[in-house]
């Protein structure tokens, strides 16, 4: 009896073959639906999708606040990264500390918007004050990053130790986070990314702390 209630074996293939035709196009189906969707999202001017930041709009203001902003951190990481093994006091080597580990991850943040704005920074290269000016955005000039040291300033940064070296990175550095100040104020108040703003406020908040903290450091020395 079971055996001849069964479908032969081409019957049943055919079913199955035919069952496989229906899934794979209901799934085609629903891939091409998401495709719809995908390619429906945010854009500016045909550029890449901000994949880093979900920026819907961004307007010149803010490539340029992460196109400058990035080089004037990566210069305040390697006046911080001095400090190791020159700096006399305790306290300045846990600021210095401190502004590498805040600093860093601002720029890689601030390096997947460009990206994603379809403005990548160029390659640094060379020393400290060359690599910066090489990776400035097009169109910028130095005056573009206040407070920005002189390689003669790095030079002189370099070559200082113990309670020198501390007055001298104090100085040059409550000069640098007020320049990160004004130049995040300027995205404050100009900028339309809703992130690049957030960020821009973020540093003017832990800055202006860090200035006033230098300020009473500076002042015991």
């Amino acid at each position: 009896m079971l055996r001849t209630s069964m479908l032969s074996s081409p019957t049943w293939r055919r079913g199955l073959l035919a069952g496989a035709a229906v899934t794979a196009t209901l799934v085609l189906s629903a891939c091409g639906g998401d495709d719809t969707a995908a390619d429906s999202g945010m854009n500016h001017g045909g550029t890449t999708p901000a994949t880093a930041a979900s920026a819907a709009t961004f307007t010149d203001a803010d490539v340029t606040f992460a196109g400058s902003m990035i080089p004037h951190h990566q210069q305040a990481v390697q006046m911080a990264a001095l400090a190791d093994g020159r700096a006399g006091s305790s306290e300045v080597k846990d600021l210095a500390a401190t502004i590498k580990a805040a600093q860093q991850p601002e720029i890689d943040t601030m390096s997947q918007w460009l990206t994603a704005w379809g403005h990548p920074m160029p390659a640094m290269s060379g020393s400290v004050m060359p690599g910066m000016d090489a990776s400035v955005m097009p169109g910028m000039d130095h005056d573009a990053m206040p407070g920005a040291m002189s390689p003669a300033d790095m030079d002189k940064l370099t070559t200082a130790k113990g309670a020198a070296f501390d007055k001298q990175f104090l100085t040059l550095m409550i000069s640098h986070h007020e320049g990160a100040v004004t130049m995040a104020q300027q995205e404050v108040a100009q900028g339309t990314s809703p992130e690049a703003k957030t960020l821009a406020q973020k540093i003017i908040t832990d800055q202006q702390a860090e200035i006033t903290e230098m300020k009473g450091l500076l002042g015991k020395l």
